[in-house]
């Protein structure tokens, strides 16, 4: 089994310099009482299916993001290795019940980068955009040995539809990171309205421990803005798994690391002048139902709340909370997942039209290789339940993607790790 790509940078992350300083903290509401995954009912009416099994070849390995759907029915992905040994973006196509796979790029580990972690976006343009962790040249060097701080990419279908060969789209690179501007990009790319982009990185800035970044079109290529640089002072660290805009231009985003308490932060950009104001919605605590070190990044509803996860808690497996919207903002503790350490969900949320919430945890689960799960708002508290613990067999293992409805109501996910080939899975869950 390769080490998790995110387990690898978490564990790298440096956890001294912690600091005492405080600020005002927000009320937490107790919603559910924590009970043992073991103990929480299965979805009995779900059927698992796999989609596909990645090789190492052609196809990919180690998909470390969730899927994107497109149009005409058609989800894209991305996976972190295989290809050319670099990483590739996939289509996955449904037909008569059967799905098929089709590579549509292969990352070559220079230029244009290598180790896609970011799932992609479909921009305004019907392009799609992501990042690679690294290459894209300057001064990092990978733990793969790969040159570059990473990048982040546009890719295009050829002039002629359908693509009929094997890496047909075209890659154009908007942006490559140099340290002091950013490296090891993480998360999901954002627009706003004006076709800009916000991102963020785990490492580089001034302090080395990420920032928060804008690019802008000029002059037919892309400039870049440093939004935040953080700091590890107190103010949070490593920025991972992108941002989420509001309607007033707002950004929002977690720090798994430091933060007023030590234990990760949920931190809030706004325009200020010719600039931007960063301040701390939530610091966590790692005490009662609190948790710590959030490495998803936040989700919202149609009110405007935002909802978010923690890898680890006083009971190992991590949270789902809710910031809600009123005045200020209140955290209210949604539950909390048993298990051991930093095992919980790793990527975001995902919410139906019914209030529902979706995840998956990276570990833990009846056989230890991590779970789907679903949580039922009812009354004052919610509802888990299991809809699949995976075996680490066939069925795949430990997934650290955010889930996606088709719209027939279908869920779609990667795992990392598994499958017949040990090299990951697609899978879908039917209801």
């Amino acid at each position: 089994m390769i080490p998790n790509l995110r387990d690898s940078q978490k564990l790298s992350c440096n956890y001294a310099g912690r600091t005492t300083r405080r600020v005002q903290t927000s009320s937490i509401i107790a919603l559910a009482f924590i009970i043992a995954l073991a103990a929480t009912p299965t979805a009995q009416a779900q059927t698992f299916h796999v989609l596909h099994t990645f090789t190492g070849g052609a196809d990919g390995a180690y998909p470390s993001t969730g899927l994107t759907k497109g149009g005409s029915g058609a989800m894209y992905g991305t996976s972190f290795g295989g290809g050319q040994k670099n990483g590739t973006v996939f289509s996955l196509n449904g037909n008569a019940g059967s799905w098929v796979l089709t590579t549509m790029y292969s990352f070559q580990g220079g230029n244009d980068g290598a180790g896609p972690t970011g799932a992609l976006v479909v921009g305004p343009d019907g392009a799609l955009y992501g990042t690679t962790s690294s290459g894209g040249g300057g001064p990092c060097v990978s733990e793969s040995g790969y040159l570059g701080c990473g990048t982040v990419y546009a890719l295009r279908p050829p002039a002629r539809s359908p693509a009929t060969v094997i890496y047909s789209w075209t890659s154009t690179i908007l942006y490559r990171f140099s340290q002091t501007d950013g490296s090891d990009p993480q998360g999901q790319l954002t627009f706003d309205s004006a076709g800009n982009i916000y991102g963020a990185t785990m490492g580089g800035g001034n302090a080395g421990v990420g920032l928060i970044y804008k690019l802008a079109r000029s002059s037919g290529g892309w400039t870049q803005d440093i939004l935040y640089e953080a700091q590890g002072n107190g103010d949070g660290a490593f920025p991972w798994d992108g941002v989420v805009l509001d309607e007033s231009g707002n950004l929002y985003g977690v720090f798994s690391q430091n933060g007023p308490d030590n234990y990760g932060a949920v931190y809030k950009l706004s325009p200020s002048g010719s600039g931007w104001q960063e301040s701390t919605i939530h610091s966590f605590t790692f005490q009662g139902n609190d948790g710590s070190f959030p490495q998803s990044g936040l989700i919202f509803d149609s009110s405007g709340n935002l909802f978010g996860t923690t890898m680890h808690d006083a009971n190992g497996g991590g949270t789902v909370f809710e910031l809600e919207r009123s005045g200020g903002w209140s955290y209210n503790f949604a539950y909390g997942l048993s298990g051991g350490i930093d095992l919980g969900p790793y990527d975001k949320l995902t919410l139906d039209a019914e209030g529902n919430l979706y995840g998956t945890t990276y570990a833990d689960g009846a056989y230890g290789y991590g779970s789907v799960f679903k949580l039922t708002h009812s009354g004052s508290g919610w509802t888990y339940t299991t809809l699949h613990n995976f075996t680490g067999g066939s069925d795949g293992a430990n997934p650290i993607c955010q889930l996606v409805f088709d719209s027939s109501g279908n869920l779609f996910g990667t795992t990392i790790n598994g499958g017949a080939d040990k090299k990951g899975v697609v899978f879908e869950i039917t209801p």
